[in-house]
């Protein structure tokens, strides 16, 4: 599951990127690894997880994961192959959702690729080519399942049904995502067709220093713009987070932030974030040898959960010894979970929350 940073040239993309890949600057629970030049797996930075170091003292902690993918500037034209369009568009269709990065400070020694700042036309660039691309791929595929729909075929007449709703949506400029599913078969159908603007959406702002902790009139208008998008928007200084990443000292970190009114890095948010567009979730496990969170998509159950871990451990699941997180702090330990009867045994069709504490029987 990955995040993919899009946005015009010049936004502050690869910044922010890079700024998420120094996230070991935040923390030194946090470091960062690289797969490919573009690619980074980013720790998400959890509280929870230095709690439970504190109460349990492991040899060691392993924090979880998201994959965030640093993508080529699009520019107008991207749908017909212009500039990096075709690898732009082939790195967004692999992604999982998107965080959409806008620029919205003014700076005159910044070159705007449009001349100058304006955040809503800047993301109806990017969404014209998105909504372009999806509706050459709707039409194709259109034009087949209206051939088997002839023939009384009525998987296929459903299925062109929901493309004519969805072709007719990004026909008026708005994404496939507005298009809402009416059923459990067109749910799974919108994901089978792969469409861009399907993908969950991440608007982040990337503002000046001055507008580090309240935001601007930019973000203001973005927010405006994008309220019946079902989005969410953040908003982040992006050059002054890469600033703050350079510096040596945790303590110099933190009284840069506190000069600028934030509690934490920006970049944390963004990242806890990111993990919450994807759908995933974190349970823990905790033992003298480790301490670990583990991810799983939001609605997973027991043994999908356990069979994260090993799939030997989802095939051969007896049950799940579970400990809710707020319990295991407020009794410190989970021998004292136990005395107090706070401990419960869940089976096959347990829905994980965030943040349980799982110990897993299984037989192989």
């Amino acid at each position: 599951m990955k995040a993919g940073i899009v946005g015009l040239p010049n936004v502050g993309k690869s910044t922010l990127f890079n700024c998420l890949s120094n996230a070991k600057a935040q923390s030194a629970n946090f470091p960062f690894c690289t797969i490919e030049p573009n690619v980074g797996v980013v720790n998400v930075p959890d509280p929870r997880l230095s709690k439970l170091e504190e109460l349990v003292n492991p040899e060691r902690v392993i924090p979880a994961t998201v994959e965030i993918v640093d993508i080529a500037g699009l520019v107008k034209g991207a749908s017909k192959g212009e500039g990096l369009g075709n690898q732009f568009l082939g790195n967004i269709r692999e992604c999982n959702a998107i965080i959409h990065v806008l620029r919205c400070f003014d700076n005159d020694n910044i070159v705007h690729v449009d001349g100058n700042v304006n955040p809503i036309r800047d993301k109806e660039t990017i969404d014209i080519e998105l909504q372009l691309k999806d509706l050459e791929t709707i039409e194709k595929r259109l034009e087949k399942a209206k051939k088997a729909a002839k023939t009384g075929n009525k998987e296929a007449q459903a299925e062109v049904a929901l493309m004519e709703r969805i072709r007719e949506a990004l026909l008026q400029g708005k994404s496939a995502r507005t298009v809402q599913p009416q059923n459990q078969d067109e749910e799974e159908l919108i994901q089978l067709f792969q469409l861009i603007t399907t993908k969950p959406v991440l608007y982040v702002c990337n503002v000046d220093e001055g507008a580090a902790a309240t935001g601007n009139e930019y973000v203001e208008k973005v927010r405006e713009l994008v309220k019946d998008e079902n989005a969410e928007v953040m908003f982040l200084a992006v050059g002054t987070e890469a600033d703050i990443t350079e510096l040596d000292s945790y303590e110099e970190r933190q009284m840069f932030l506190e000069d600028l009114g934030l509690k934490e890095p920006g970049a944390s948010a963004l990242i806890r974030s990111a993990y919450k567009l994807l759908s995933l979730q974190t349970y823990f496990t905790a033992g003298v040898k480790e301490v670990r969170a583990w991810t799983i998509q939001i609605g997973d159950t027991a043994p999908q959960a356990a069979g994260v871990i090993h799939t030997d451990f989802e095939k051969g699941f007896i049950r799940a010894e579970v400990i809710g997180y707020d319990d295991y702090v407020t009794y410190g330990s989970e021998a004292k979970v136990k005395e107090a009867g706070k401990l419960r045994v869940e089976g096959k069709e347990y829905i994980v929350k965030d943040g349980d504490v799982m110990h897993f029987r299984f037989n192989v």
